[in-house]
């Protein structure tokens, strides 16, 4: 299977923004992502960013740019991400300090996992915990 093994990454949640650059302020001070590249249009509309948490990784862009993908997302509601942190109490004490949405607080789930659950400035969901799934290749 293509992707496997490099250590890098094979899915990478890609969403699109009505305000790309307040997402990424939000991404990186308030659920402590790390911005490893955005790429600018002439006009300042975020063309495509990447930002890592972990070994993971998502891709943003502005909406309203035009081409296949925008096109295919005009009409798709919000969407959920789940992201594996290993202290799920500090990490969401960090959302909070940035004024996040907290939808749930950090709680014991049955399967053994810890999670909190947070809606961005967008209405996209993501979800925090500790939470691995083992993935066979």
């Amino acid at each position: 299977m293509a992707g496997t093994g490099s250590g890098r990454p094979s899915i990478y949640p890609t969403v699109l923004y009505a305000d790309a650059k307040a997402a990424i302020r939000q991404l990186t001070e308030a659920f402590g992502f790390t911005e490893v590249t955005v790429y600018e249009g002439e006009d300042g509309l975020v063309l495509h960013a990447e930002l890592v948490q972990g070994n993971g990784a998502v891709m943003l862009g502005s909406k309203g740019r035009g081409g296949v993908f925008d096109t295919a997302m005009k009409d798709a509601g919000p969407c959920g991400v789940y992201v594996v942190v290993d202290d799920v109490d500090a990490h969401h004490q960090q959302a909070v300090a940035h004024g996040a949405d907290i939808l749930m607080p950090p709680t014991d789930q049955d399967y053994g996992s810890r999670d909190y659950m947070a809606r961005d400035a967008e209405g996209n969901i993501w979800s925090f915990g500790t939470y691995t799934p083992e993935i066979q290749a």
